[in-house]
């Protein structure tokens, strides 16, 4: 009986080390203090490094690290309980949550903002309008004389898997597409090579780098026709408001890390007012557009000289 007394205590005991242990550990981080990685979809990372530059400055305690990578690789690393809080071009999906459900981790899914995948060309090439059409029987393998190439970012990239959903292909033509490591240098390659077709995140366009600023400036955004449109339309935030520019996409962070921790008050600062005006400063749209607050003043008081 005893020797059962000291097993039962013995497991007690280490039980109430453990709590004390992960209470230490969630002590150390709230929603607005504490250190955390956060796995960002390369294609979007410029509105992501603003983000957290001003809730670092608005809440000192509190240190984001910002891990870009490709869509693939972010899913997966999340999938694998690798990383706790992603920022992504799209929602999970039905198989996705499944795999969560089965390992009892309910994601919370924020949306934030409206992206855009954007079509540039070379300056020298006088027409900047484009069909979605075209591009989408290049994808599809079919020669076109309007394009010697297609660039991509990543073959990983959200932006490939975007057009390869679009275009119903498995995989890009061996022919005519390239890719980089980083939509910067898709600029870069289009900027200085006439007739080929860049694809990248708008994100990269309205907020380039100091050092891309003049690289920018070398070449042109398209504008595109919709499948079933007869306007072209440019990745501007009034045309994405209007829902009238076809290559239009979601951004959501997803938090999986099961408590109240950073990534809980980093999504709720991005989906906030100073987030929202962020975000609609950035370019991009807002999913709620931040008000404004007008003070009406009965009589003009002259100021005194």
């Amino acid at each position: 009986m005893l020797k059962y007394s000291k097993i039962a205590g013995l497991v007690v005991f280490v039980f109430l080390f453990a709590m004390c242990n992960q209470k230490s550990k969630n002590d150390k981080e709230t929603i607005l203090k504490g250190a955390i990685d956060i796995t960002v979809d390369e294609t979007i990372k410029p509105i992501v490094d603003d983000q957290v530059a001003v809730f670092e400055g608005t809440y000192y305690d509190a240190k984001i690290t910002v891990k870009p990578k490709s869509e693939a690789e972010l899913i997966n690393d999340l999938l694998n309980q690798k990383a706790s809080v992603v920022v992504t071009t799209r929602d999970l999906t039905k198989e996705e949550l499944a795999k969560f459900e089965k390992s009892k981790i309910k994601p919370r899914v924020t949306p934030f903002a409206t992206d855009a995948i954007a079509f540039i060309s070379n300056k020298g090439n006088n027409d900047t309008l484009i069909a979605l059409e075209t591009v989408i029987d290049f994808m599809q393998g079919k020669p076109d004389a309007r394009i010697k190439g297609l660039v991509f970012d990543n073959p990983n990239s959200s932006s490939v898997r975007y057009m390869k959903e679009l275009a119903k292909v498995k995989d890009v033509p061996a022919k005519g597409v390239f890719s980089f490591k980083t939509n910067d240098e898709v600029i870069k390659f289009v900027s200085e090579n006439d007739g080929m077709i860049g694809v990248v995140g708008v994100n990269w366009l309205s907020q380039p780098s100091p050092n891309m600023v003049d690289v920018v400036k070398k070449i042109n955004v398209l504008s595109v026709k919709g499948l079933n449109s007869n306007q072209y339309y440019s990745p501007t935030q009034n045309d994405l408001a209007e829902v009238k520019y076809p290559l239009a996409r979601d951004l959501f962070i997803i938090n999986c890390q099961g408590y109240s921790g950073l990534g809980m008050g980093f999504a709720s600062f991005i989906a906030g007012d100073i987030g929202q005006r962020i975000v609609l400063k950035s370019g991009l749209l807002p999913v709620r557009t931040p008000g404004r607050k007008l003070k009406i003043r009965n009589q003009i008081v002259k100021d005194k000289e």
